[in-house]
């Protein structure tokens, strides 16, 4: 009888905390991208920096 009252607990508890879980990873791996990027830009701009302040 306990069996069935772990299922639709189980159920509850992924229905609460697995959507959002999803969501942030997917948010996660999509800024990924975006913070490599401005890492890039970044250091691009540091070089750029750094060669016209030696002028």
């Amino acid at each position: 009888m306990s069996a069935l009252y772990d299922i639709p607990m189980f159920i509850h508890l992924v229905a609460n905390f697995g959507f959002p879980i999803m969501i942030s990873v997917y948010l996660l791996m999509r800024f990924e991208k975006r913070i490599e990027r401005l890492e890039k830009i970044l250091g691009d701009l540091a070089e750029m920096i750094k060669f016209m302040s030696n002028r």
